[in-house]
């Protein structure tokens, strides 16, 4: 039986976890809810005889620091593929079934984000084998995840049919929280994490036929690349590929997306709200690390890399001390802290990203 690839993606920025998650070290690298960076928890979740060696997708900047991480928990890539400049997950996800096409084009390729959590490791290896022989037979195939709740940040996607890998027939951007609570409660709706399995060649056909710009340029870039050991720098072809979003690009034009079940305690880990929620809680709902007090404070997070930090009378707020960078926000305004990061970014203040 052929063994599937993993292929690790991790070009993400995390800006809705800054400070913590910066440009030298995003969200991925670091430990969010466990003893391992969230990159080394991807990794260690697809080892064993169902797969092979991981392929890495990173900025090249962190390339480094990717082999390293990979590396303390006894995890050695095949393969890293550093993105000159971010392009987004299109010509991220056709650049790497380029590469793997090129060393086997039947090669199985399993798209993993970097910096997500999955709670039952077992639930997601046997979707991956429910999905094995309609990804085989050309189809790219995506995993919905089963809602915990009616969330407004995330896409949906809408299946019809029956058996292990069903059709998909909609894909549905963050709707609002009526249309939620609808998509909650109709078992043909499932979040849509970004995750899929394919077959390189099969991919890269449905990719040159629906985004044809995209491919042209990231297959440019793989054969334009300079390889260096386990190290593939992509060529500066990729700067050419249009910033696009694969769902946008390829999976929402094309008849062989399907679709499989996928319970399996996943959490996006996006913002300080969802960290919280993840996080061990005292008494009074405070999820607390390093040296911080908390009285008549309900429902807050904090943390801090050093300086004592002291919460009195607050609640739901989120306070956060990393690396000479103070930040202080709501739970709930999870995209005021990307605003934020904009507003730095408008002030030249690249030095605090």
């Amino acid at each position: 039986m052929r063994k599937i690839i993993p292929v690790l993606m991790s070009g993400g920025a995390g800006t809705r976890l800054w400070p913590l998650s910066r440009q030298a070290r995003p969200k991925q690298f670091h430990r969010l809810g466990g003893d391992h960076t969230l990159i080394q928890d991807t990794a260690l979740r697809v080892v064993g005889d169902l797969f092979e060696a991981p392929i890495v997708v990173c900025a090249a900047a962190h390339a480094d620091l990717a082999r390293r991480q990979l590396a303390e928990v006894g995890v050695t890539p095949q393969a890293l593929i550093a993105e000159p400049a971010p392009r987004n997950t299109a010509p991220a996800s056709v650049a790497v079934a380029a590469f793997g096409a090129e060393r086997d084009p039947g090669a199985l390729m399993v798209l993993l984000h970097a910096d997500n959590l999955v709670a039952d490791v077992a639930a997601l290896h046997a979707a991956i084998e429910a999905g094995r022989s309609a990804a085989e037979a050309g189809r790219v195939v995506l995993f919905g995840l089963k809602p915990t709740g009616p969330a407004t940040i995330y896409g949906y996607i809408r299946a019809t049919g029956d058996g292990p890998v069903r059709q998909v027939a909609q894909f549905v951007e963050k709707p609002d929280l009526a249309t939620a609570e609808r998509f909650v409660a109709d078992p043909d709706y499932s979040w849509n994490g970004g995750m899929f399995l394919f077959k390189a060649s099969a991919f890269l056909d449905i990719a040159r036929s629906l985004a044809p710009e995209v491919t042209a340029a990231a297959e440019a870039a793989v054969t334009g690349a300079s390889r260096a050991g386990d190290l593939v720098t992509l060529g500066d072809a990729f700067l050419t590929a249009p910033n696009i979003a694969i769902d946008v690009a390829v999976m929402e034009k094309t008849d062989k997306a399907g679709v499989v079940a996928a319970d399996i305690g996943w959490a996006d880990v996006g913002n300080w709200d969802a960290l919280w929620a993840l996080s061990d809680h005292d008494a009074d709902g405070n999820a607390l690390d390093g040296e911080v007090t908390a009285v008549e404070t309900r429902g807050s997070l904090a943390r801090t890399d050093g300086p004592a930090v002291i919460l009195a009378g607050v609640e739901d707020v989120v306070v956060v001390v990393e690396n000479g960078v103070v930040l202080v926000t709501r739970r709930d305004a999870p995209t005021a802290v990307r605003a934020a990061v904009d507003a730095l970014k408008a002030k030249g203040r690249s030095d605090l990203l």
